[in-house]
């Protein structure tokens, strides 16, 4: 299978598998958050609603596109620390998913709300990090612009969560008579049918929204893996033909050309040689050729390695101010970039069918200890149906905004913080109970820099035995 040793082929399949059961603990660790409004409210059963939530994941993460995936691809440049030991790849992968599983089931254990997506990027965060220290890593390893946007996307939604949801509270204060919705569920009878729609219907989205998002980042993660590993065969989609992209590499070289040097900066100087090199790398590449079968396999990682180089470095050179080009030229890089960027930015259909069917199973199990911190222990009071809904219909909106921007979103800290905002909206800022939101908090603070230290550990650890 790929041509691999039989020692480096296990060690692939137990990567992957170790990526599954980060799926399976993100279902039951993150989804018991759709879940816990319909079971608490008596909505549905329990069974029904993880079984129902559980296909509305699966579904999602085929929907939810792979634009937040690549974000989290790139966060860790793998171009620059993939070398010729395919062993450090294995410590690189093994290392991020232990990291990441470890801090997942132990803040589930204790049934603490805390981020699969902090884990994951803090994980990945500190293998980058790690390697920048050895003494041949040639520099830093992570790709801080991107990270630093995934911070601000991660710290940002939780605060518009609570914000939004009181706005919510307010309103539905204000213009629903029915004062049903506000009371506290009854403990064996099921609530009001229209209530029981709207709660199903909230339940429905934030299952769909986690698994575009949440899903996104397992197929990210996987991706990863196989890129890490396997870059002779997963460097570029193998459903298109790389020769096909050379009209596009001669539309971004004109437009590249027309760049007056001597108007830069220098280091914009720098990025428009470097741009320049990658580029003859390229024709290099595909001098030559006619069919795709006179490509050696080995040229596919160079291909998908200047690919990201030139997108990277012309980034800087089209957002100079000093580049004057036209409207017409502009559009047509974008055009070319873009062809270009889809032979690197894909996931095939097997890992997204592997990654969905993990995060669906997840769902399904274990879900009881999140879904009682969320139904009792973040508030004083009960959770009513108006807090339920509306808590979930906000966390719906952020996390589907989150992916249509490609940014990542984490589903717990999102719900949680909605629920905290619809207690502060009931009776101010006291309904909070101080020790479940102390903990959700610290899991919130620990969470990036623990996994980090861990992942990074882990990392030089394998790596020095390997």
């Amino acid at each position: 299978m790929f041509g691999l040793e039989p020692q480096v082929l296990l060690l692939l399949l137990v990567c992957l598998v170790a990526a599954c059961a980060f799926e399976f603990v993100n279902g039951f660790h993150d989804t018991a958050n759709a879940v816990a409004t319909v079971i608490y409210t008596n909505t549905l059963r329990p069974w029904v609603a993880v079984v129902w939530s559980a296909f509305w994941n699966f579904i999602g993460v085929f929907g939810g596109g792979i634009t937040v995936a690549m974000g989290i691809v790139y966060l860790l440049p793998v171009e620059s620390l993939v070398d010729q030991n395919i062993y450090h790849g294995i410590a690189m992968v093994g290392a991020l998913i232990l990291a990441a599983i470890i801090w997942n089931v132990g803040t589930w254990y204790y049934g603490i709300p805390a981020s699969s997506s902090h884990a994951l990027i803090g994980s990945i965060l500190g293998v980058g990090i790690a390697y920048s220290l050895l003494p041949d890593s040639g520099g830093a390893a992570v790709n801080w612009s991107k990270a630093t946007e995934t911070g601000i996307a991660l710290l940002v939604g939780p605060l518009f969560g609570f914000t939004l949801t009181i706005i919510l509270m307010f309103v539905l204060k204000r213009f629903v008579r029915n004062k049903a919705i506000f009371k506290e569920p009854h403990k064996r009878k099921p609530p009001p049918l229209w209530i029981r729609l709207i709660l199903i219907g909230t339940c429905t989205a934030v299952s769909y929204f986690h698994g575009s998002n949440d899903g996104q980042k397992g197929v990210g993660l996987v991706m990863l893996i196989l890129i890490g590993i396997v870059p002779f065969k997963f460097a570029l989609d193998e459903s298109k033909n790389p020769l096909d992209m050379r009209g596009s590499l001669a539309q971004v070289e004109l437009v590249m050309g027309r760049v007056n040097a001597a108007e830069l900066a220098p280091d914009e100087q720098k990025a428009l040689a470097e741009i320049k090199t990658q580029t003859n790398s390229l024709d290099q590449i595909f001098a030559g050729k006619t069919y795709v079968k006179e490509l050696p396999e080995a040229d596919r990682f160079r291909i998908r390695k200047a690919i990201l180089l030139v997108y990277n470095r012309a980034k800087k050179i089209m957002g100079s101010e000093r580049v004057s080009l036209s409207p017409q030229d502009r559009s047509a890089y974008e055009n070319a970039i873009k062809n270009m960027r889809s032979f690197t930015d894909y996931a095939p259909w097997e890992v997204l069918l592997m990654v969905s069917l993990s995060l669906a199973v997840g769902t399904m199990v274990g879900w009881q200890r999140i879904v009682k911190t969320i139904g009792e222990r973040i508030g004083k009071e009960h959770l009513t149906y108006a807090q339920g809904a509306s808590s979930e219909l906000v966390a719906a909106a952020m996390i589907g905004a989150s992916t249509q921007l490609g940014l990542p979103s984490s589903t717990t800290h999102v719900l949680s913080s909605a629920i905290a905002g619809s207690m502060v909206a009931n009776r101010g800022i006291r309904n909070l109970n101080p020790q479940m939101v102390r903990n959700i908090a610290l899991a919130w603070v620990l969470t990036l820099p623990v996994t980090m230290v861990l992942a990074g550990v882990l990392f030089l650890l394998f790596r020095t035995l390997m």
